[in-house]
């Protein structure tokens, strides 16, 4: 039998309507082995959108499209939470990793380091728009947004954090406490969450962008605030682009009161909005990086000024954040590709140029019944409150694109598909979409 040539870039595939009977199958199995938390969601979410949200289980990638355990093929609209800037193995990254990995799998930390490691940093400390920089390599985004708090702390010698509503920026510990964009996320967990954090809302438009403004400047009155924390974009909370002066305007104020301006750029950083970095041209303190920046792999940062990095130098070296697996080598080589592919293959400019062509498509597409956000190849989808974001996923998923939800009020379909898809799977995704929509508005 002649083998079907998979270019990674095909249109759905649908064999059977998915979850199909393997998916089931493994879903069940997995149900009875992890945390019960994600079952119990499923079961919250389905009875919300009177739809079945049974998973549909991974069986493989390529390009911008993935296979499921039953056969069926998707293109990919998530891209493993906009992960894989570079789509779905092979290309530079995993190639790297894997070199990588046939020569060593580990070094040892901070003790004996690697000369992947080093070229990595070298190359992650020249995304930072200031000579002079200082990384700190995590695994993931909250490992990078962890030691950015602990940074203002020692930088400044003040506890305190203004983050925003709507803002996500991990779930362990330290960046729970500046989690705003699901309270309930963070509420249960409060008597352990020791960060004194103040939310100030996150402008939407430019008439919010006075409120916010005063909001944060109220905060900062007490003089204990160290760290402004801020997505340049809302990622999670909806893809929501803020007013133009809202950045340069924190840094303002930040330099004012002597708080450090850290800019998490976990999802909008490395080119997935249209350049390399969200907040350019605003300098900020401490940038985070992460997602896109292993192409895949398990890779983060936390990058800063020298000046504020020094704080790290203090005490012997009794001051150290560091973990048996970060920097590892081929988290590292595969960072290094990344970086090295966006750059010779100009990725960020076609995130725009191509992003910009999809937004315009979609809001013509969907008319009044949507209003689409967003920058470059991270776009948000907000949905009027009689049509349920969860019921359109899942009818989306039932026609072969994967898509997820989000927004601050649930409202809305986020999609951070990779930097290397082709047009012609975002026109007929933009077609199912306006489908669905005109399926579901009532009347």
């Amino acid at each position: 039998m002649e083998r079907v040539v998979e270019s990674g870039q095909d249109l759905p595939s649908i064999v059977v309507a998915p979850p199909g009977p393997r998916s089931r199958e493994l879903a069940a199995r997995m149900a009875e082995v992890e945390s019960p938390a994600f079952d119990a969601r499923r079961q919250a979410r389905a009875a919300r959108s009177g739809e079945d949200q049974a998973p549909i289980v991974y069986a493989r990638g390529r390009g911008a499209n993935v296979f499921d355990a039953d056969g069926n093929r998707y293109v990919d609209l998530t891209a493993g939470f906009g992960a894989l800037l570079l789509g779905h193995a092979p290309n530079e990254a995993s190639e790297a990793a894997r070199v990588a990995a046939g020569d060593l799998v580990i070094a040892l930390g901070d003790v004996y380091s690697t000369e992947i490691k080093l070229r990595a940093c070298e190359a992650i400390r020249d995304l930072f728009p200031e000579p002079g920089a200082r990384v700190m390599l995590g695994l993931s985004g909250a490992d990078a947004v962890t030691c950015a708090l602990k940074t203002a702390l020692l930088a400044t010698g003040k506890p305190g954090v203004i983050a925003f509503e709507g803002s996500y920026h991990g779930l362990s510990y330290g960046p729970l406490a500046a989690l705003g964009f699901a309270p309930a996320f963070r509420e249960p967990f409060v008597p352990h969450l020791g960060v004194p954090v103040t939310f100030a809302p996150y402008p939407e438009s430019a008439a919010g962008l006075d409120a916010s403004i005063e909001a944060v400047r109220a905060a900062l009155a007490s003089g204990s605030v160290g760290a402004i924390l801020v997505e340049p974009i809302l990622g999670r909370g909806g893809c929501v682009v803020p007013p133009a002066g809202f950045l340069p305007e924190l840094r303002s104020i930040a330099d004012a009161a002597g708080a450090l301006l850290v800019v998490d750029e976990i999802w909008t950083g490395m080119g997935r909005t249209g350049s390399m970095l969200a907040s350019s041209p605003v300098v900020p303190d401490v940038l985070c990086l992460g997602k896109g920046l292993g192409g895949g792999l398990p890779i983060s940062a936390c990058v800063g000024r020298r000046a504020v990095m020094e704080a790290w130098g203090g005490h012997g070296g009794t001051r150290i954040h560091t973990g048996t697996h970060f920097g590892s080598p081929p988290a590292c080589a595969a960072a290094l590709a990344t970086i090295e592919a966006l750059r010779a293959r100009d990725l960020p400019a076609r995130a725009r140029e191509v992003g910009d062509v999809w937004r315009s498509e979609l809001q013509a597409a969907c008319g009044e019944a949507a209003v689409v956000r967003g920058a470059g190849l991270m776009v948000g989808v907000a949905l009027p409150s009689s049509i349920d974001p969860l019921a359109v996923a899942r009818e989306l998923l039932a026609r072969g694109f994967i898509v997820l939800t989000g927004g601050a009020r649930g409202d809305a379909l986020t999609l951070s598909p990779p930097l290397t898809i082709e047009p012609s799977l975002l026109r007929a995704f933009t077609d199912a979409l306006a489908e669905t929509i005109r399926k579901r508005r009532p009347g």
